[in-house]
């Protein structure tokens, strides 16, 4: 027993002895460092360390949200017909309700609302943030802008929006939506401006402030504001397969708002200015194209007789770089600037031709080209070619469509013949051309009454 006891304890002494020389001679150093964790982590960002920095949206909220009205538009329609509607052979009509919302611009009552919440009204009304409703009427309307002004007779003075430049607005800054989205009056969204210049038609004539900010069926003809709580924009639309907010929603700036309305009060319609070329945006494909060397501007492919940008000279090959110091990358970077414009106002242009940037001062002049379904581009005829075809109204074919030239070349219609009448309807400028189009129903013929460059009348009929 002793004999055990004395080999355990040569066994343990053995192995102290082991471990003790092996950490006095063979363990590495680990020496364990305590600090304190940074008072700022260089992952974390600075602006947003406190919440008293992060953005206020209530004093925008407060100045807007009382000029910001609800639009109801009854409209009558023949509504679906009933089994008894069927066996009588009666349609009876029916009234429609659509909302949306408006923008109080002054203490006098007028309001600006999208052109499509108004459209084929019967009876409109507009309901105030306290509540009260007045009947309103419309002052004017522009569809191309999608702009129209209402004017309701208030018992007070009412709260207003002022304008703010939407030419100085930036991508990125921080903007609210203010408006009657699915019947929820005084709703306030937030976001921030993600583009400027967008078009969604593809027709390089539209110019919308592209957000963020949640804008929903209800929400046309309201707010969009800076955090000041000025008026930077009219929401109009969204981009979405189901109808609904899914991500962006466009603005019409303020600049072109305002120029519209300000036309509609003063003239009772929208004087248009142009420059007067057509172009295309240019990248790298086109520039190897058209063998330039520069990928940003607007490369012009033709300027139109007797406009302004003719009587300054611009060219064929032109690049458009600038327009009053604003940079040109995209038509509507160009289309937009110049819908804030009217007739006679004068443009400055830094266009690049042949190797060097120079300055050109164009005046914007009336439209007189439309397009004409089934024809192509006509202007307004002058005297001189109205009198050599014995003719005294009418407008002139400038250009066939495309899809329609060979049939025209077919009956041996050419350019410069004079269409004196649409729909038997007289034609005496663009203007009345563009009213009677406007106006046909969607399954009317259209019919051309037209004097060819032989001096003969002939009618054609499209179906």
């Amino acid at each position: 027993m002793k004999k055990i006891l004395s080999l355990v304890l040569v066994s343990a002494l053995g192995g102290m002895l082991t471990l003790g020389a092996y950490k006095l001679f063979l363990e590495p150093e680990n020496n364990l460092v305590v600090t304190s964790a940074p008072a700022n982590p260089a992952f974390l960002p600075t602006s947003f360390s406190t919440a008293s920095e992060a953005p206020d949206f209530t004093i925008a909220a407060e100045n807007t949200l009382n000029a910001v009205v609800h639009v109801k538009n009854v409209s009558i329609s023949a509504g679906q017909m009933s089994l008894q509607d069927l066996f009588l052979g009666r349609s009876t009509p029916r009234a429609q309700m659509g909302t949306g919302s408006g923008v109080i611009i002054n203490a006098d009552g007028y309001i600006i609302t999208n052109n499509h919440v108004i459209n084929n009204s019967n009876e409109l009304s507009v309901t105030l943030n306290n509540n009260k409703t007045y009947k309103a009427e419309i002052v004017g309307s522009d569809p191309i802008t999608d702009i129209a002004l209402l004017k309701i007779d208030a018992d007070e003075d009412l709260p207003f929006i002022t304008f703010a430049d939407s030419d100085e607005v930036k991508v990125g800054e921080w903007v609210l939506a203010v408006g009657n989205p699915f019947n929820l009056t005084s709703t306030v969204t937030a976001g921030i401006v993600s583009a400027k210049a967008r078009d969604l038609s593809g027709t390089s004539s539209q110019s919308f402030i592209q957000t963020d900010a949640a804008v929903n069926p209800g929400n046309s003809g309201g707010a969009l504001v800076n955090t000041r709580g000025e008026l930077i924009g009219i929401n109009t639309a969204i981009s979405s397969q189901t109808g609904s907010y899914v991500g962006y929603s466009f603005a019409v700036p303020s600049n072109i708002a305002r120029r519209v309305i300000e036309d509609i009060m003063e003239y009772g319609n929208v004087q248009n200015g142009i420059l007067g070329i057509s172009g295309t945006a240019l990248n790298s494909a086109l520039s190897k194209e058209f063998g330039v060397s520069d990928t940003e501007g607007i490369y012009v492919d033709s300027v139109l007789e007797d406009s302004g940008a003719k009587k300054a000279g611009i060219k064929k090959g032109d690049i458009i770089k600038e327009i009053d110091n604003i940079k040109v990358s995209k038509f509507a970077d160009l289309t937009g600037h110049i819908s804030a414009k009217r007739v006679d106002d004068v443009v400055t242009l830094k266009i690049y031709r042949d190797g060097n940037l120079k300055t050109v001062n164009v005046t914007l002049t009336r439209n007189e080209t439309i397009m004409i379904p089934t024809v192509g581009q006509v202007k307004n005829a002058k005297p001189e070619e109205l009198k050599k075809y014995k003719t005294s109204h009418g407008v002139k074919i400038t250009e066939f469509s495309k899809k329609y030239a060979e049939y025209w070349e077919k009956y041996g219609v050419k350019e410069g013949a004079i269409i004196t009448a649409i729909n038997d309807q007289k034609v005496n400028s663009v203007d009345d051309a563009q009213n009677i189009i406007k106006n046909l129903s969607r399954y009317e013929p259209l019919k051309i009454e037209l004097v060819n460059t032989n001096g003969e009348k002939e009618r054609y009929y499209f179906r």
